[in-house]
């Protein structure tokens, strides 16, 4: 069975994707139309723009970097003890975070899979909540019998008397078979009729 299992979870894996991608294509007009109203907008300021003015941003940002990369270099550390340990420690934080990170996708591809479950499912009609059992008890109706006597002038204690005498019909077990809502229904339906 677990061989069954593990072969449904990919299946159900890429139901859910495909789910999750229906759901986010239907996103995808509004967001065109949210394009389409900004980009004029946006065009307009780009035309707007000086160039000689992004060219300088441009140049001030290059030149501070190439500093910070000058400082950094004339600042390293020479002990090479030093750069052994702090490369073993980078190492290991950088095992760690692949660990973490390994955990959070498995937990991720569950919960994707257990929404393609859900979809499977709704796709097939199936209920997603667990199924009550409907037990349907038919009882037979005492039959009257032609030789009954006549009621006295008390009949509570006649008819109590008769309903200990009569036999009593064996009580049916109820069914352990879970029974559709339908077909639970359609047995009522024709027990009634009857």
């Amino acid at each position: 069975m677990a061989i069954i299992d593990e072969l449904r979870t990919p299946l159900y894996f890429a139901a859910g994707t495909a789910d999750l991608a229906v759901r986010q294509a239907r996103k995808v007009p509004a967001l065109i139309e949210q394009i389409a109203a900004e980009a004029p907008g946006r065009i307009e300021a780009v035309r707007k723009t000086d160039p000689k003015a992004v060219q300088e941003k441009v140049q001030e940002r290059v030149q501070a970097t190439v500093a910070e990369v000058v400082g950094a270099v004339g600042g390293l550390d020479t002990d090479l003890k030093k750069l052994g340990e702090t490369a073993q420690d980078l190492a290991l934080r950088g095992v760690g975070v692949a660990a973490e990170y390994a955990v959070k996708a498995r937990e991720k591809y569950e919960e994707v899979a257990a929404r393609g479950e859900e979809t499977v499912r709704a796709w097939r009609g199936e209920t997603t909540a667990p199924a009550t059992e409907i037990t349907v008890v038919v009882e037979p109706e005492p039959e009257a019998s032609a030789a009954e006597p006549a009621p006295a002038a008390d009949p509570e204690p006649v008819a109590e008397a008769e309903a200990e005498a009569a036999p009593k019909p064996a009580a049916r077990k109820p069914s352990t078979r879970k029974a559709p809502a339908k077909k639970a229904a359609a047995a009522k339906a024709d027990v009634t009729a009857e």
